[in-house]
């Protein structure tokens, strides 16, 4: 069976690759001067009038287009100040040269209004797609858009990146519903009513900012074509499988975008393992961390128990046994030409079955042991969310924002956990309330000065009861225990209050001046009892926290940046002055730290495609309530972590060299990044392992080194129209631990990621988009120990006809330290659709793991254990879907 796989997945790879015939189009524009024409827009059409290929031409005159098809072609010419032209060519897999002149273009009129359809145009700082240019025909939702998109990246999680920054938000029409949060948009939104897709570089989250602070970030803006304007309009899809797995999905969207007010209520419901939503998180507390106005971001309650979870890197389809339910409604109002009234509303249930069988092999020193575990879990979530976003414009240079948010998400986990063929039943049971406000008045009092005040309170606490019906540690305890219970819970409280002024200097420099304060107070409080039946036998002493620790935070942060010709010199230092204090039963201690964090870097932008960033900072970072409490806390069904039981500040050097080639959009592009992390001091661990049960407690050391690199190259290839990706990474990390009464050790981490994507961009039947990554691993103590993973995928599409296309989607998993018996994995899955009524009814039919792969293996590595784990997958499914259109 291995073999038939291996042979059907490389005779798709082939296949791939027999599409090289093509027609080449090149020659040289003119006027009647015999002077070359600069950025003319060349398009080739074919007899239905679509467009196949498009170019400008270049800083001689001169132009080359190419096509797969064959066939009569129309090549449209067009120029501001010369007459349009059209001339009829032929394609017929030759190489065709022809020379053009233009004829200038007389017009008495005072205004010439030119409109033309370019497949990309640049407007200043904005991008701007043409959506209809870049549709293959087979795409449902914003997301199977996007990754069509020249450069951008959308990682399978639905990340959407350009080069290395995230956007920062996905909007509709200028208006923004999501924030972070924009997957739930992008991965639900039907696509046909997208007309412009635009790119904004140097974007700033506050219209006041733009043009004066330092900008690198990007934005996504999607505009509805005139008919979707002021009109209801949506979907709904359903799909069921009539096999023996009840597998189904329902997605529906209902929208109006209009000037005055503009509404999306969406619904998705599946067990097929699809996440319609991505990480709730980044719509519940999106980090901008670093930017003006983003005092608190960094701030969350912590929880100190994670139930067994953990998924192996797939895709979620494959590995998520779910049953979800996701429906949220967002509106926005203009109430007036200075009001603005955004209301946001999110409800997700879902239940998760988790399965999975471990094999963890420790050795160190004298110690060495083995354990086994099969675990079969389930968690039951809700999730309630809302926010309001309202914002009052004083004048066209004051505003006034006010942000106001509610979350209120419940777990319950449960397992049956087979420990060394012990049988274990685990109860999770897990609460999380946030209520975080924030207001900021910004006020642009001259052309190039901004003052912003802004001040946040956020309150959240996490509680959580947890019990296993088992007694596993009579070598810790005495007592004659047949269970054990554990209650904790992190109430957490931040206020804070700052100032920022900016001002943009007449020769560019830019001047920054910060002043705040900020309070966190958190109350960690946990129990742990040892239990016979329902009978509590005692509390252990070391095992209970009770704490209360709180830091005031007063800080002043001056910042500049110098402005030489193509160099800009960055200065910065960061000024704190902290009252901490921590309270413990009746002991009350304080601590008074003043520091200073220092910060130079360079800009150098040496021409039009080569730049170099670079930076050096000083850090020193106060520790959090984690760190800091006193006894030990249960963080699983068998291990126990505990804190220094002191105040600490820790240090760290950091450096950063950022080389970027070429521009966005350029047929070539290349950046590399690399971090240099210098911790001087860092917070380690002093280990007890057995076989039963793993005590940690955390110890400062010295000297932690990490560095990393990594390196892309995008280069885009005419003759075949596809762009080429290629990776490379590495990083290595030393630090130093104690385990089981040893001296202190020397741990070094090495990695290297390497691998290549091609992606086509034809415009007929067929596309692929084909890659490859391998992934080496290594750990050092007193011995070494490494393995190399490989994953290859391969995905075809084919537009047979405007009403008829399917895709198939291949993966190959290879896993070079496990038995050559589980060390390859093969998955495949089929997507069809067949175009009833355009734009109105459709019929698809989607298969999952055709191949029926049911278990999956990893393999890793750590500096006291290798551990092997399996995973059940999904079965194999299919399911018929229809969608209406309206």
């Amino acid at each position: 069976m291995g073999r038939i796989k291996s042979i059907i997945f490389m005779i798709m790879l082939l296949f791939s690759n027999s599409i090289w015939g093509q027609s080449r189009f090149y020659g040289t524009l003119k006027d009647e001067n015999e002077k070359p024409i600069v950025s003319a827009s060349l398009i080739l059409k074919d007899s239905a009038g679509k467009i196949t290929a498009y170019t400008f031409s270049n800083d001689l005159g001169s132009y080359t287009l190419q096509t797969d098809k064959t066939g009569k072609f129309l090549l449209s010419i067009s120029s501001m100040g010369f007459e349009k032209k059209e001339i009829e060519v032929l394609a017929d897999n030759k190489q065709i040269k022809t020379d053009i002149k233009l004829v200038t273009k007389y017009t008495p009129i005072e205004e010439v209004v030119i409109n033309s359809v370019r497949p990309i145009k640049i407007d200043g700082d904005k991008i701007i797609f043409d959506a209809k240019s870049f549709s293959q025909g087979n795409e449902e939702v914003v997301e199977d858009l996007l990754k069509k998109l020249p450069g951008l990246n959308v990682a399978s999680d639905g990340t959407i990146k350009v080069g290395n920054q995230e956007v920062e938000k996905v909007m509709i029409n200028g208006d923004d519903m999501f924030d972070k949060g924009y997957k739930i948009l992008t991965k639900n939104m039907p696509v046909n009513p997208i007309d412009k897709v635009e790119l904004l570089q140097r974007y700033s989250n506050n219209k006041h900012l733009k043009g004066i602070e330092n900008s690198e970030k990007v934005a996504l803006n999607l505009t509805l074509r005139k008919d979707y304007v002021r009109q209801w309009f949506g979907n709904i899809q359903a799909g069921y499988n009539f096999g023996l797995e009840n597998r189904y999905e329902v997605r529906s969207n209902l929208m109006n975008f209009g000037n005055k007010s503009k509404y999306y209520f969406l619904t998705n419901l599946n067990n097929t393992g699809f996440d319609a939503v991505g990480d709730i998180n980044h719509l519940i507390r999106p980090n901008r961390q670093g930017e003006p106005s983003s005092i608190g971001d960094n701030q969350s309650a912590f929880s100190v128990l994670r139930f067994g979870e953990d998924l192996p890197n797939l895709k979620k389809k494959r590995v998520n046994f779910n049953n979800a339910e996701m429906i949220s409604a967002n509106s926005i109002f203009t109430l007036s030409k200075k009001m603005k009234l955004k209301l946001l509303g999110f409800l997700n249930t879902d239940e998760n079955d988790f399965y999975r069988n471990s094999y963890y092999s420790f050795s160190s020193g004298n110690t060495s042991f083995k354990n086994t575990e099969d675990f079969r879990g389930r968690k039951k979530q809700v999730t309630g969310f809302g926010k309001i976003d309202f914002t009052f414009d004083v004048s066209k240079t004051k505003t006034l924002e006010y942000t106001g948010k509610f979350n209120k998400t419940n777990l319950k986990n449960s397992s049956n956990l087979v420990f060394n063929k012990e049988l274990l039943n685990e109860k999770l049971q897990s609460n999380n309330q946030l209520f975080d406000q924030k207001i900021v008045f910004t006020n642009k009092f001259k052309d190039n000065k901004v003052l912003l005040i802004t001040g946040r309170h956020i309150i959240e606490q996490t509680p959580q009861h947890y019990t296993v019906n088992q007694f596993l540690f009579p070598d810790l305890f005495s007592d004659n225990a047949n269970n054990t219970a554990q209650f904790s819970e992190n109430k957490m409280k931040f206020t804070g209050l700052e100032t920022h002024l900016m001002n943009r200097k007449e020769n560019e420099d830019l001047l920054e001046l910060k002043l705040g304060v900020q309070n966190r107070t958190d109350h960690l409080n946990s129990v742990f009892q040892l239990k016979d039946e329902e009978t509590i036998l005692s509390e252990p002493y070391g095992y209970q926290n009770n704490l209360k620790y709180s830091t005031n935070d007063f800080y002043f942060s001056a910042k500049y940046r110098f402005k030489f010709n193509r160099f800009s010199l960055l200065t910065q230092a960061d000024l704190h002055q902290l009252f901490n204090r921590l309270e413990n039963k009746d002991k009350i201690r304080t601590q008074n730290p003043f520091f200073i964090n220092p910060k130079i870097g360079l800009d150098w932008r040496i021409n039009s495609k080569n730049k170099i960033l670079t930076s050096y900072s000083y850090n020193t970072t106060n520790a959090k309530v984690l760190d800091v409490y006193n006894n030990f806390i249960q963080t699983g069904f068998r291990s126990f972590l505990k804190g220094t039981d002191d105040f600490n500040q820790l240090n760290a050097s950091n450096f950063i060299l950022n080389y970027t080639l070429g521009n966005w959009g350029d047929k070539f592009f290349a950046n590399t990044f690399i971090v240099y992390l210098k911790s001087h001091d860092f917070f380690s661990t002093n280990s007890v392992i057995s076989q039963n049960f793993a005590q940690a407690e955390k110890i400062i050391t010295k000297n932690q080194d990490f560095f990393s690199i990594t390196s892309n190259i995008d280069r885009y290839f005419k003759p075949i129209k596809s762009n080429v990706k290629l990776t490379l990474g590495g990083s290595q990390i030393n630090f130093k631990n104690i385990v089981n009464h040893s001296d202190l050790r020397k741990v070094r981490n090495n990695s290297i990621d390497y691998g290549f994507e091609i992606r086509s961009a034809f415009t007929g039947i067929f596309n692929y988009h084909l890659g490859s990554k391998w992934s080496y691993n290594q750990v050092k103590t007193m011995i070494s120990h490494s393995f190399t993973n490989n994953m290859t995928f391969l995905d075809l599409s084919f537009m047979l006809h405007k009403k008829f296309n399917f895709q198939i989607q291949s993966e190959r998993y290879y896993f070079g330290n496990l038995d050559k018996s589980s060390n390859i994995y093969y998955f495949t899955d089929l997507e069809a659709k067949y175009i009833l009524k355009e734009n109105k009814l459709s019929f698809s039919l989607s298969g999952n793991n055709l191949f029926n792969t049911k278990t999956f293996s990893n393999y890793n590595l750590t500096d006291i254990s290798i551990s092997k784990t399996e995973y059940k997958l999904l079965p194999r499914y299919v399911l018929l879907k229809v969608e209406y259109r309206f």
